[in-house]
C-alpha cells in the first residue's frame, strides 16, 4: 500500500510540474499580444512627449501623438504568448515635425518577464541613440532608446485589430554570379502580418534579368536568384522589388557584381 501511495505521489507531483512547465512556456500566461500592444503605446507615448520636452518642443501630447502597436512573439508559428525576449512590437505613431519611414512605424524587440513587466529596446534611426543634445548643448539620456513598462494581468486582452505591413529589406551589399551566370538577391521579411509577396526584376548591361515572384513569411529571409545569366561584361545589377503584399523599397536596388 504505501509502494503504491508513493508512486501516485511520484506521478502527482510530474503532472504538477509538468503543468507549471506548460505554463511558465506560455499557455495561460497573463503575457499576451492583445495586453502589450494596449501597455505599449502608452508608456511610449508619455516617453516620447518627454523626449520632446527634453529638446525644447511642447507641441506633442500622449493623445496627440495616437500611438499604436502590433506584437508578435518569435514569429508566425509561435503562439503569442508567455514571457521571453523573443518579443518584437511595431509601434506606429503621429509627429508632424519627424515623420516615419514609408512603413508607417517602427521596430521595438522587448523582453518581457513574468512578472508583468517589460524592457523596450527602440530602433536608433528613428528615435535616436542612448544620449540626446538639449537645447543648452548638454548630452542628457534619451528617454525612449531603452525604458521599462508593465502591464495589469487582468486587463483586456481582447485583439486590438492593430496591424502593419511586413518589410522586405535587402540585405546583399553585392552579387556574384553562379556556374550558369545567374544572381541571387538576398532579402528579409520583417515582422508584420501577411509577410511579404511581390515580384522582382533586374537589368544587367541593357539585359532583362526576370521577372521573378517571391513569397516569404514575415520574420524570415531567402534568396531570389534571377532566372536568366548576367552578361559578361556587366559590373552592376539593377534590382527593383513591387510589392503586393507588404512593403519595401521604392526604388531601384543598384548592387556590384562580384566575379571570381
Amino acid at each position: 500500500m504505501r509502494r503504491i501511495i508513493l508512486v501516485a505521489l511520484i506521478a502527482l507531483v510530474t503532472v504538477v510540474a509538468f503543468g507549471s512547465a506548460v505554463a511558465a512556456g506560455g499557455h495561460g500566461s497573463s503575457v499576451t499580444r492583445a495586453r502589450l500592444e494596449r501597455s505599449l503605446p502608452v508608456t511610449f507615448a508619455n516617453l516620447y512627449v518627454e523626449q520632446a520636452r527634453i529638446l525644447g518642443r511642447d507641441d506633442l501630447t500622449p493623445e496627440s501623438l495616437h500611438a499604436e502597436a502590433m506584437c508578435d512573439k518569435h514569429g508566425p508559428d509561435v503562439a503569442d504568448v508567455g514571457p521571453g525576449g523573443d518579443w518584437v512590437c511595431l509601434i506606429g505613431w503621429t509627429d508632424p515635425k519627424m515623420p516615419l519611414p514609408p512603413e508607417g512605424y517602427g521596430k521595438f524587440e522587448l523582453n518581457v518577464h513574468s512578472n508583468d513587466c517589460y524592457t523596450v529596446t527602440g530602433p536608433s534611426k528613428i528615435i535616436g541613440f542612448l544620449t540626446i543634445t538639449d537645447p543648452r548643448g548638454l548630452e542628457v539620456i534619451n528617454p525612449v532608446f531603452e525604458f521599462d513598462g508593465c502591464f495589469d494581468p487582468n486587463g483586456d486582452n481582447t485583439s486590438t485589430g492593430v496591424a502593419f505591413p511586413s518589410l522586405l529589406s535587402v540585405t546583399s551589399t553585392s552579387v556574384a554570379p553562379d556556374d550558369q551566370g545567374r544572381v541571387g538577391l538576398q532579402v528579409s521579411c520583417g515582422a508584420g502580418r501577411g509577410g511579404c509577396l511581390g515580384t522582382v526584376t533586374a537589368k544587367a548591361g541593357g539585359r532583362d534579368l526576370g521577372p521573378l515572384p517571391y513569397s516569404l513569411q514575415e520574420q524570415s529571409t531567402g534568396t531570389l536568384t534571377l532566372p536568366t545569366s548576367v552578361p559578361d561584361s556587366a559590373n552592376e545589377v539593377s534590382f527593383r522589388l513591387r510589392s503586393a503584399t507588404g512593403v519595401g523599397p521604392t526604388s531601384p536596388v543598384p548592387l556590384p557584381v562580384q566575379r571570381p
